[in-house]
């Protein structure tokens, strides 16, 4: 890509573990709105397509990055394999939260490598599956940001633990496992997991954050998503206070692309997500809460 500028960085983080990131942009001169994207469970920055998706977004005038959650299991040495299994059963939604907020104060400080290219007064949030949920919730707590988009995102993470003797069998234990089902390798989950999302259940509840953002909300699902109902995409527009639903037709979780993608092109289901994704971008914040702004007073 002509006149592009790719770079790797690394961020340190909160939680001591690193942060490896990529950004992308273009060399023009001018000041570029931000876009930082986080990947879901299971998920990586260099997964399937998501660089392809990076590139698009850079070519329309925006500073693209792309993060690993310090604790998704991967390392800069093996950025695509789960190696670190110990860090990924220390996961939780408050890491990946705080990993977040490292990345979007990183970025927004004079002395970032980028500083002179980066718009700090545009800065948007972008996020799949479980990535979205964390992007809802950053969204809420941080003014900073402009505009929130969530791809095939997750609407509750409550549903997303075990209930019953399954989750007695967790808490004894102290871990459970889960299949990756693209590698075979079984992956644990500490007890922290649940532990911690108890104790900050009412900041992990997407439906509360919602309500609370002041932003623009653009909500992407595919029609054919088996992993994250399309009801779930409902949810999320009845919640939020300026939303606005792109429905993907026959658009798979990862909207028609799978790990690795060697093609060269997107196919026309991402492609359409991705025009919808940039028009939303390219929008005055004002003319979308007025056109899609929920005006009446809230009940609750």
């Amino acid at each position: 890509m002509q006149n592009f500028k790719k770079d790797s960085l690394v961020f340190e983080g909160k939680h001591d573990l690193p942060i490896s990131a990529d950004v992308i942009f273009k060399q023009d001169g001018t000041k570029k709105p931000i876009v930082i994207f986080c990947h879901g469970y299971k998920g990586f920055k260099d997964w399937g397509a998501w660089h392809l998706m990076g590139e698009k977004i850079a070519e329309a005038g925006y500073f693209f990055l792309k993060f690993n959650f310090s604790h998704n299991g991967t390392d800069q040495e093996n950025p695509t394999e789960f190696r670190e299994i110990e860090a990924f059963g220390e996961n939780n939604y408050e890491k990946e939260l705080d990993d977040l907020q490292t990345v979007i104060d990183r970025v927004l400080m004079e002395n970032f490598a980028y500083s002179s290219v980066v718009d700090a007064e545009n800065v948007n949030l972008l996020g799949h599956s479980r990535g979205g949920g964390i992007v809802i919730i950053k969204s809420a707590e941080e003014e900073r940001i402009s505009k929130v988009i969530t791809l095939a995102s997750v609407s509750d993470f409550s549903n997303r633990f075990p209930k019953g003797d399954k989750l007695e069998k967790w808490r004894e234990r102290g871990v459970s496992y889960i299949r990756n089902g693209r590698t075979g390798r079984q992956l644990p989950h500490h007890f922290q997991f649940f532990r911690n999302y108890k104790d900050n259940e009412d900041r992990f509840n997407l439906k509360n954050a919602c309500k609370k953002l002041e932003i623009p909300h653009l909500i992407v699902h595919g029609s054919n998503d088996s992993t994250v109902s399309i009801g779930e995409s409902g949810n999320l527009f009845e919640w939020s206070t300026a939303p606005k639903l792109l429905l993907v037709e026959n658009a798979d979780h990862v909207f028609c692309t799978e790990h690795p993608w060697e093609k060269e092109e997107l196919p026309k289901e991402f492609n359409y997500a991705i025009k919808g994704i940039l028009k939303f971008l390219d929008a005055k914040s004002e003319d979308l809460i007025a056109e899609y702004g929920d005006t009446d007073e809230d009940d609750d």
